[in-house]
C-alpha cells in the first residue's frame, strides 16, 4: 500500500456537520444579541477551532470567546452533535482501510469526547485504530497540535508513509507543520482552490475514488 497510516479529519471529511455546527454557533451568538438568519453566513466556522473563530469573525475578546464556546456547547452537546450525516461512500472506504494493513487514525479539532460520540452514533468508531481530538480546556485545539498528538501515540518511523485527509486549509497546514502531506476532499467545506493553494498534493471529489487511490 502507498501509506502505513492514514489520518482523517472529521467535520467536512467524514461527516457533513453544517446544520449542527451553524445552529450551535447561531445559538451562541444569540446570547450576545447577535442575530443571524442565514446559516450559510456561519459556514466559515466549520473547520477552525471555535475559540479562534469567535474572535476572528466577530471580534470577541478572549473572555467573550470562552463564554461563546460554552454557549455553543449548550446547544451542540445535546442536539447539534447529531444534526449531521455521513458522506456517501465513507463507511465503505473506512471498512476497506480497516481491513487493510494500514492504520486508520482520526485527527480532528473537535473535542475528543464529542468526536467519539459522533463516530459511535454512526457506528464508525470500530474502523479507527486511534481517535485523537482537541481538549475541552482549549489547550489542544489547533490541527497542528492534534496531529502532533496523534503522531506521538503511534509507532511511525517514516513520515513519508503517512498521509492526512481533510477538506480545509487547516488540515493541510497542520499536517505540513508536522512534516506530512495532505490529500484534500472537495465534497467538504474548503473546496479545491483553497486546498491546492494551501499545498494539498492532490484532491478527490468523492470517497469512492479516494478509496481506490489509497488501496491501489
Amino acid at each position: 500500500m502507498k501509506y502505513s497510516h492514514v489520518l482523517f479529519d472529521l467535520d467536512g471529511t467524514i461527516t457533513e456537520p453544517f446544520e449542527g455546527i451553524t445552529k450551535s454557533v447561531r445559538y451562541a451568538l444569540g446570547k450576545f444579541g447577535i442575530e443571524v438568519e442565514d446559516l450559510n453566513e456561519l459556514r466559515p466556522f466549520i473547520g477552525p477551532p471555535l475559540f479562534e473563530s469567535f474572535r476572528n469573525f466577530y471580534g470577541m475578546s478572549k473572555e467573550e470567546s470562552v463564554k461563546a464556546v460554552e454557549y455553543y456547547r449548550e446547544y451542540y452537546v445535546p442536539t447539534g452533535i447529531y444534526e449531521c450525516s455521513v458522506y456517501p461512500g465513507i463507511e465503505e472506504m473506512l471498512k476497506k482501510l480497516h481491513e487493510s494493513p494500514c492504520k486508520v487514525i482520526l485527527a480532528t479539532s473537535k473535542p475528543e469526547p464529542m468526536a467519539i460520540r459522533v463516530l459511535e452514533h454512526f457506528g464508525l468508531d470500530k474502523y479507527f485504530d486511534l481517535i485523537c481530538g482537541a481538549t475541552l480546556d482549549e489547550s489542544r485545539t489547533k490541527k497542528e497540535l492534534v496531529i502532533a498528538y496523534a503522531l506521538e501515540n503511534t509507532n511511525i518511523t517514516d513520515k513519508r508513509s503517512v498521509i492526512m485527509i481533510g477538506d480545509r486549509k487547516f488540515d493541510v497546514e497542520g499536517a505540513a507543520a508536522n512534516g506530512l502531506s495532505t490529500i484534500g476532499v472537495t465534497f467538504g467545506h474548503g473546496g479545491r482552490d483553497e486546498l491546492e493553494k494551501a499545498g494539498a498534493i492532490m484532491t478527490f471529489d468523492d470517497a469512492f475514488s479516494l478509496c481506490n487511490y489509497l488501496l491501489s
